[in-house]
């Protein structure tokens, strides 16, 4: 029998609205349960709530793998075999994307990303990291890669008291790994790029960026060329801007691999340039926004404010009316309405009347959990430059 766990009555009203985490304050009794153990959870008044992966350590301390239920032997396989297919359904073919996405696959705290012929997992939480070699095996067998990686370097796990690493779990996985994503080869790198190598989640934006983008286009955050790469057969230049010296050379030759001539990448600090080219008064016909996180915590949400706001300003003074800006937030803590209100408020200083044209998210491969906020991470806006 699975050990048992008491939650208060929050802990039970957060379970029965569907949120799938539990934090240390809402845990009643919990004793000797074992670090990763799957666990029965159980309400105040003696009612079986479900069952959990339990953390020793993390602040979370509950991670719910089904409510009002066991789940029955194999749910690991049986899970990861659904994922699977509904990515066949929603990317039949796409050599790069994610087939696990945790709690939106009700497999909590997993990441597998598929490259070409292999994969890179993550398992950020005591539960999932107990279970390694068990979905080593399962992948190995439903899919049989060529290789399978743990990119196990996020800081998270430091939280659930696991060591950071990154390393060979099956067969092998080479340094770099060429893969096509809409139809633009990228050099991959799994074992040192961002995430697991590429941002499989703007993967679906990329292509987007493509009906919208003409004339002279400016990427910044550019980092390995995603949105750059994607609008320049459409556009006729590109200025790919990223302050990182790997980044760029990464976009230049993510370029010449594609045989496009008319990417310019520069190493410079975004900010820095969105002012020099508005001061020159530089012009463009689409300009695209990719930051990474400006607000990693609630108390960075004021600093992250300002910025978002800075460069959103920037864009749109250098944007010809007509043109789009693409921006977008990954960073959690600032919610849609928040990054609504922050594009408003960047139009009206910058004297521009702006229509939005889309609204959207992070791919269908990264599901997104009804009632559970913190599945909902990025935001990208499309908005036209009216004058």
């Amino acid at each position: 029998m699975n050990p048992e766990v008491v939650v208060t009555k929050k802990g039970e009203s957060r379970i029965l609205s569907g949120h799938p985490w539990i934090f240390r304050s809402d845990i009643a009794k919990a004793r000797e349960v074992p670090p990763g153990a799957l666990v029965r959870v159980v309400g105040s008044g003696g009612r079986t709530l479900g069952s959990a992966f339990y953390s020793s350590l993390s602040e979370i301390r509950l991670r719910m793998v089904a409510r009002g239920e066991t789940p029955a032997e194999g749910f690991l396989r049986q899970r990861i075999e659904a994922a699977i297919r509904w990515r066949e359904i929603l990317a039949p073919g796409a050599p790069a994307l994610r087939l696990v996405h945790g709690e939106g696959d009700l497999l909590p705290s997993l990441v597998v990303d598929r490259y070409g012929d292999y994969l890179v997992i993550q398992t950020l939480s005591q539960g999932t990291d107990t279970r390694k070699d068990e979905i080593v095996s399962i992948l190995s067998d439903l899919l049989r890669p060529r290789g399978i990686l743990e990119r196990n370097d996020p800081r998270v796990r430091l939280l659930e008291g696991l060591e950071q690493k990154v390393g060979l779990l099956s067969g092998e996985v080479p340094e770099r790994i060429e893969v096509q994503e809409n139809g633009i080869v990228f050099e991959v790198a799994p074992w040192t790029g961002q995430k697991t190598g590429l941002f499989l989640d703007q993967r679906e934006n990329h292509l987007m960026a493509r009906s919208y983008a003409r004339g002279r286009v400016l990427d910044g955050f550019a980092y390995n060329g995603g949105f750059a790469l994607h609008v320049a057969g459409q556009a006729e230049e590109v200025l790919a801007v990223d302050v990182s010296e790997g980044a760029v050379a990464r976009i230049r030759a993510n370029a010449e691999r594609n045989r496009l001539t008319n990417i310019t990448a520069l190493d410079r600090n975004v900010f820095d340039l969105l002012r020099e080219l508005d001061d020159k008064g530089e012009r463009f016909d689409t300009v695209i926004l990719d930051p990474p996180a400006f607000a990693k915590s609630k108390d960075a949400v004021e600093k992250a404010w300002r910025g978002y706001k800075e460069i959103n300003l920037r864009a749109l003074k250098i944007l010809r009316p007509g043109g789009c800006l693409i921006t977008c937030s990954c960073s959690y803590h600032i919610h849609e309405a928040d990054f609504e209100d922050i594009l408003a408020s960047a139009a009206a200083d910058a004297g521009a009347t702006v229509s939005v044209v889309e609204k959207r998210r992070q791919a269908r491969d990264h599901p997104v959990v009804l009632g559970v906020p913190e599945t909902y991470y990025l935001k990208c806006f499309v908005l036209r430059k009216l004058a």
